[in-house]
């Protein structure tokens, strides 16, 4: 049996190239005590992986030249060594671009999978990583209170649409930031926020000024550069910014120079309470967020979209399509079939 895996070639400079990514095959080694073969169905591409690309200090430790793309999977054990999981399980593993992951059962990354919470592809999007971080992002960091104004960049996204979604349920407004006029209406429109704002057409700091006439209360920050700029000036005080990530600067050529929502917010009058955080700060806690995002799915309270290609050789692409937001909703790569 074959794994193909994808491993870093070069570190980027700018956007990531063809020639940073390295396709390999190799045997399947044999399972050991505790072990289970994963076969891959769905690998998830996420703005952070960018980042991690490059020899930079950060929250996690840099991919060093040779490793597997770092990345999350889900899939179906098709063989097992261990008393926790079953042939036939479904799991989502957080162990990189491949196709075949061998994976010991006391594995953090490892996480079993209850399609009663949605569908195994849902498990890499709404009701997984990107749906917890919407979750734990507004309510721990945001501190949301009905009747606040929340505005929530890249909204069609896999974290900015559960983010808005979360907002009306928890009685806030919610205004959105996307770019076109299709993605502005699918969150208006299919998602119900209560407006959302196309960047691309100009003129962003006064459409928000109308869209929000009595000030920012929360701002969930996924992209940053001209965005934020825009929605700094209209955080009330007392405001709250969870950052999640800032893609405008990701494919920057000298990230060490970039001007982060960090500098933006830290040049106002009245800096609002903001920190980075990621969702792993409340990792004991994903089974109880995935178990209400799901309810949540399943009252059709919560509506999701995703962006669906094929095969891993294809990744490299997709993830370049991802980084200049041509997705629409979740991007996932199908990697065979169940």
């Amino acid at each position: 049996m074959k794994n193909n895996k994808m491993l870093l070639a070069k570190r980027p400079v700018g956007e990531p190239g063809d020639d940073c990514f390295s396709l390999v095959q190799e045997d399947v080694p044999e399972l050991q005590s505790g072990q289970i073969l994963i076969k891959v169905i769905w690998l998830s591409l996420d703005p952070y992986m960018r980042g991690r690309m490059n020899d930079v200090k950060s929250y996690a430790q840099p991919l060093q030249i040779g490793d597997v793309i770092t990345g999350e999977s889900a899939g179906v054990v098709v063989a097992s060594k261990s008393s926790r999981f079953q042939v036939g399980d479904h799991v989502t593993a957080h162990m990189g671009w491949q196709s075949m992951i061998v994976a010991d059962d006391d594995e953090p990354r490892l996480m079993k999978v209850d399609l009663k919470n949605g569908t195994l592809s849902a498990h890499l999007g709404v009701v997984g990583m990107p749906g917890r971080t919407a979750f734990f992002g507004l309510t721990e960091v945001g501190k949301p209170k009905a009747g606040e104004t929340l505005v929530v960049a890249a909204a069609s996204g896999a974290v900015g649409s559960v983010v808005g979604q979360l907002a009306k349920i928890l009685g806030l407004r919610a205004i959105g930031i996307a770019g076109g006029d299709e993605k502005c209406r699918y969150v208006k429109e299919e998602l119900g926020f209560d407006d959302c704002l196309d960047y691309k057409s100009g003129n962003l700091a006064e459409k928000l000024k109308a869209a929000c006439p009595d000030g920012i209360d929360i701002y969930f920050e996924n992209v940053g550069g001209d965005v934020t700029r825009a929605v700094a000036p209209l955080l009330n005080k007392g405001a709250r910014v969870p950052i999640c990530g800032y893609i405008s600067n990701y494919n920057d050529t000298d990230i060490t120079k970039a001007e982060t929502p960090f500098h933006i917010l830290k040049t106002l009058d009245d800096v609002p309470e903001h920190r980075f955080f990621v969702v792993t700060e409340w990792q004991d806690r994903w089974p109880e967020a995935t178990e209400k995002l799901g309810a949540w799915v399943n009252a059709d309270k919560i509506k999701y979209r995703e962006s669906v290609g094929e095969g891993l050789e294809n990744a490299p692409e997709l993830f370049r399509g991802l980084l200049r937001g041509r997705n629409f909703g979740k991007q996932l790569v199908k990697i065979a079939d169940e």
